[in-house]
C-alpha cells in the first residue's frame, strides 16, 4: 500500500508568516494537534502544540518565559515584581510572534509513492504524528497515524 492510498490531499497547512494566535485557532478549530507550515506553495516546517507550548518554557535564567510555581502566585508581587512584570510582558508577546519563530524546521516527509511501512518507520523511529507528502518540495497531501491505521483496516476488509 503506498501513502498515496492513505493520505489527506487537502492538508490544513498555515503560512510561516501568520501569528502564533492564528496557528493555535486554527488547530483548535480542526481538533489536529499540527500542520504543515508554508511559504507561497514550499514546505519549510511543522508546528504542533508542542512547539507553542515551548513558549512557555519554565527555565528562568534562558531568557525564555518564567512562570511561577502555584506557591510563589502569592509571593511573587512583593518578592520580585521585575521579573513578575517580564512574564507579564512576555505573555502579552506570545500570541503575536510569527509561526516561521516557532515552527519546527526538522523536517521528515514522504513522497505519495513511498510505502506506508516507510512512512510508519519514519514516525516510530522520529516519534511524531504526521508526516507531509511532498512532490518537488511542494506539500500534496499529509500523512498521519491514524489514516495509517485506517488503511491497514481497508486493506484487512478487501481481503
Amino acid at each position: 500500500m503506498r501513502v498515496r492510498d492513505v493520505m489527506n490531499v487537502k492538508p490544513i497547512s498555515i503560512q510561516a508568516d501568520r501569528s502564533v494566535s492564528e496557528a493555535a485557532r486554527i488547530l483548535r478549530e480542526n481538533k489536529i494537534s499540527g500542520m504543515p507550515v508554508l511559504d507561497g506553495e514550499r514546505l519549510v516546517g511543522i508546528v504542533s502544540e508542542s512547539d507553542l507550548l515551548r513558549l512557555l518554557s519554565v527555565e528562568e535564567d534562558s531568557g525564555n518565559l518564567w512562570l511561577p510555581s502555584p506557591f510563589e502566585v502569592f509571593e511573587v508581587p512583593f518578592r520580585d515584581l521585575v521579573k513578575w512584570e517580564k512574564m507579564r510582558a512576555s505573555m502579552d508577546e506570545i500570541p503575536k510572534q510569527k509561526v516561521a519563530d516557532v515552527m519546527s524546521r526538522n523536517l521528515h516527509e514522504v513522497g505519495p509513492d513511498d510505502t506506508v511501512e516507510e512512512a510508519a518507520s519514519i514516525m516510530t523511529r522520529h516519534r511524531i504524528n504526521r508526516l507531509p507528502v511532498v512532490v518537488e518540495g511542494r506539500l500534496v497531501g499529509i500523512v498521519t497515524r491514524g489514516d495509517i491505521i485506517s488503511g491497514l483496516g481497508m486493506q484487512h476488509a478487501d481481503n
